[in-house]
């Protein structure tokens, strides 16, 4: 017999976003008609919960774990054309604030790509908690937000002879996270 749980709220305390059960990915608009999907198979992060109930959350994606399905591609976009992985090998987020948007909340912070750092705001849905398979709590997010790519330094014009670009300004960023309840 399966029993439904109602999401609670998150305790204080410690949760870790677990990379196997999450996805940080993006889409980008390419040749002006379509959208090229990756994602980033490295990345961590932790949300702390104030005793307040106060979030903050912090993480880190090594931009070198791109994934766009296509390995000459992928080494492209890790050059200095756009990451300059070599020097700048993580992206972060680091939240500054925290605030309800009807049941959804926007989740404020800086995020840096490329040694900028600007001001995002992550729209946030929060999914709930679970008591997890015997390892501890678990609960989900998504969020997305959408960043200019030549805010952060990433101004490689490639105009196609039609008009346009190659690769177009706006990345959506999405997220798909799995924290657990640190112990």
């Amino acid at each position: 017999m399966t029993t439904a749980l109602a999401p609670t709220e998150l305790t204080a305390g410690t949760w870790n976003i677990d990379p196997t059960h999450s996805t940080v990915g993006f889409t980008v608009r390419h040749l002006m008609v379509s959208k090229v999907r990756g994602t980033f198979g490295a990345f961590t992060g932790t949300i702390e919960i104030a005793e307040d109930g106060s979030p903050a959350v912090n993480a880190t994606i090594d931009v070198t774990s791109i994934d766009t399905r296509n390995e000459q591609r992928d080494q492209h976009v890790r050059s200095a054309d756009f990451f300059d992985a070599g020097n700048h090998p993580t992206a972060t987020f680091v939240s500054t604030s925290v605030e309800a948007d009807g049941g959804d909340y926007l989740v404020h912070g800086d995020f840096t790509l490329r040694g900028v750092t600007k001001p995002v705001t992550l729209e946030m849905e929060f999914n709930g908690v679970n008591p997890g398979m015997g390892h501890g709590a678990v609960a989900g997010f998504e969020a997305k937000t959408v960043i200019n790519r030549k805010d952060f330094g990433i101004d490689i014009e490639m105009p196609l002879e039609t008009g346009g670009t190659v690769v177009g300004d706006k990345i959506t960023i999405n997220l798909e996270i799995e924290a657990v309840r640190a112990a």
